[in-house]
Formats: C-alpha cells, sequence, structure tokens
C-alpha cells in the first residue's frame, strides 16, 4: 500500500481520495490498487469509504462536546441538545453503514494498514453517546431509560473495542507497516469503555455487582494504557527517523491524547466508586503526572500542526483527530478538579473546552461543505 516505497507518510490513501496526499496523485491511484493485497477488494472498500468506520469519528467528536460540556457552568441545556444532536448523527450512521456494509466489506477494511485502524472509532462512538444519556439525556428520557441505553451502548462497544483491541493489532504482526498515531485508535476503546463503566458502577448496588464491575473497568484500564506504552515509543521513533511524512496525517498526531486524557478521565472517575483502597490517591497522583505529559504532547502537537499549517494542511476526515483527544483532556482535567478542588484545574478546563468547541465547529464545518 505504498507508493515508490515511500511508507504512510507519503502514500496512504485513507478514504479513497479524501486524504490522498499532495505526492499522491489522483492517477497514482492505480497503483495503490495494483500493489494493495487481495486487490479484487479495493474497489468495494473505496465505494463504502464515505459510510467507513472513519466517519463514525464525527460521533465522537460531538459526544466529547456534550459530555465536556455537562460539566461545565450554565451549559448543561447546551450541552443536551447537542448531545440529541450526536444520538441522531450516530443513528444515522448506524443505519447508513448497515445498509451499504458486507461482511465482504468489512474483511477488506480491516485487511488495509489504514482503515483497520478506524475499527476503534465505531465502538468509542457509541460509548460517548451512551454515557451522554447518563449525564444528559436522562433530563429528557428519564433516568431509568438512560441507564438502559447506556448499559447498551457501553455493552456493544465494550465487546467491540475488546475485539479492535486484539484483531487489528493482531493484524499488523509481520506488516512492516511503521506506527503513525493512528495505531491508537483500535486500543483506546477499552480505556473509554473504563470511564464510562465507571458512571454505571455508581449505579449498582454496593457488593459483589459494584466491586466486579469496577474491577473490570481497571483491568480494562490496564488494556489500553499498557497498549498505548507500546505503540506510542514506536511512533515518536517513527517521527524521529523519518519524520512527520504527508500533511494529512499530522492531525492524527493530536490522537496520542486520547489515551491519555481518557485515562486521567476513568482513574478519577473509578475513584469515585469505592470498592478497594487507595483508589483517590492512584487517580490523583496518576491523573497529575499523566496531565503534564499531556499538555507537552498538546505543545508539540500544536507547534507541528501550526508549522504543517503554513505549508498547506489540506482538509480530510483525519481532522476529527483535533476533537475527541482533546475533549478527553477536558473532561480529565475536569474530574482531576473534582478530587483536587483546585483553581488551576477549574480553569485550565474552561480554557481547554473553549478550544475544544472551536476545534469541533471549524472540523464540523468543513465536514459538511466537503460533503
Amino acid at each position: 500500500m505504498t507508493l515508490g516505497g515511500s511508507g504512510i507518510g507519503a502514500a496512504y490513501v485513507h478514504i479513497g481520495c479524501w486524504c490522498l496526499p499532495r505526492q499522491a496523485r489522483h492517477e497514482d491511484c492505480h497503483v495503490v490498487t495494483a500493489l494493495a493485497p487481495r486487490p479484487h477488494r479495493a474497489p468495494e472498500v473505496r465505494r463504502a469509504a464515505p459510510f467507513g468506520p472513519n466517519l463514525f469519528a464525527s460521533v465522537m467528536g460531538t459526544g466529547i462536546v456534550a459530555t465536556a460540556g455537562a460539566s461545565m457552568p450554565g451549559l448543561h441545556t447546551a450541552a443536551t441538545y447537542v448531545w440529541a444532536l450526536d444520538a441522531a448523527l450516530l443513528a444515522f450512521l448506524v443505519a447508513a453503514a448497515l445498509r451499504r456494509w458486507t461482511w465482504r466489506t468489512v474483511r477488506a477494511q480491516l485487511a488495509d494498514p489504514v482503515m483497520a485502524q478506524f475499527w476503534g472509532a465505531p465502538p468509542m462512538a457509541l460509548m460517548t453517546v451512551g454515557t451522554g444519556a447518563l449525564l444528559l439525556g436522562k433530563d429528557w428520557i428519564g433516568l431509568p431509560a438512560a441507564l438502559t441505553v447506556d448499559w447498551t451502548l457501553w455493552t456493544i462497544g465494550t465487546v467491540l473495542g475488546l475485539a479492535t483491541s486484539v484483531l487489528v493489532p493482531l493484524r499488523m504482526i509481520g506488516s512492516g507497516e511503521r506506527a503513525f498515531a493512528g495505531w491508537l485508535m483500535p486500543v483506546v476503546p477499552p480505556m473509554v469503555s473504563a470511564a464510562s463503566g465507571a458512571l454505571l458502577a455508581q449505579h449498582l448496588p454496593e457488593g459483589s455487582s459494584r466491586q466486579a464491575m469496577v474491577l473490570g473497568c481497571y483491568a480494562l484500564f490496564g488494556v489500553s494504557l499498557f497498549a498505548t506504552m507500546v505503540i506510542v515509543p514506536q511512533i515518536w521513533q517513527r517521527l524521529v527517523q523519518h519524520g512527520l511524512g504527508a500533511a494529512s496525517t499530522v492531525p492524527t498526531l493530536w490522537i496520542v491524547l486520547g489515551p491519555l486524557g481518557q485515562s486521567i478521565t476513568a482513574a478519577n472517575l473509578l475513584a469515585g466508586v469505592h470498592v478497594v483502597p487507595g483508589q483517590t490517591a492512584f487517580g490523583v497522583l496518576y491523573g497529575t503526572i499523566t496531565w503534564g505529559f499531556a499538555l507537552l504532547w498538546v505543545a508539540l502537537a500544536a507547534a507541528v500542526t501550526v508549522r504543517t499549517a503554513r505549508r498547506g494542511l489540506p482538509f480530510a476526515l483525519t481532522w476529527w483527530s483535533f476533537v475527541f483527544p482533546l475533549g478527553t483532556l477536558v473532561t480529565g482535567t475536569s474530574a482531576l478538579a473534582v478530587r483536587v478542588p483546585s483553581a488551576m484545574f477549574s480553569g485550565v478546563a474552561v480554557v481547554l473546552y473553549g478550544a475544544l468547541v472551536a476545534a469541533w465547529a471549524t472540523v464540523a464545518v468543513r465536514t459538511l461543505l466537503q460533503r
């Protein structure tokens, strides 16, 4: 799947020609198809691409604007409307995907070393909408219905997320592909499950069921955390040795914030459901340490993005990588502010949320115009 052996930096065609780097022209597409494994499946991938798994990133991004806004003063009602919009978007994409996808299409997408990574998006989209139902939608549909929706979407999302955490990395073994930040997509869903599950655990009766739920969420936390620790060094090594690559892949650098911010959120939400000693201390210490590194990554990713934008940053669906990862840092910072009452955490959360809304509005408008 490369042009001239140049690797992901200059050659991957992400979604038909959505993310076609400037180095790879439209007339080069036949080369990619000719070199790709199982070439007879490639046309079907391109035909289904507008409703491929990557588009569920728009549900993730819209949903995190809603759930992060739930903790912002005076924004609860507005956030609820955003959640309703996100729920409608999810329903539309699920219906469109079910109508267009076939098992052959799904297998072909999983066989593609880039598209396969985006199969982490659907489970996270499901759980984001479910969490929004519990935090915001309950005001409209009632708590029992909100819990039913959240439990259903959390269960489906967790199962799918565990599947992507195993199947997609397994597919990459021996592939010879260079790591890029998109490799984190299939392993982040268990961390989203951990954070969302912590909110559900609060509604379980005290006893063995609540304890099992919380401990299970910590296990999911570990699945994603250690997978991230394996992948991020590979991403950094590629950046050092091979550079940034195509401009259209630069937004994916922000994906690194996803597991960082979501892990801060999960650690501190789980601290609110006491089943074992030391949960609060772990949440605060882990969260604060990781928060520092997350801010460092924000500075690096922002500097790279600005530098690339000056030379030309073409719009692609990868721009949604700006939104959800930044949103997880907002929710993580807000969760820390709850555990450690601090004007610093509260102030930074508000500033980051402003940046999140601006990023979401920009990317959403560009997506609609592009479509």
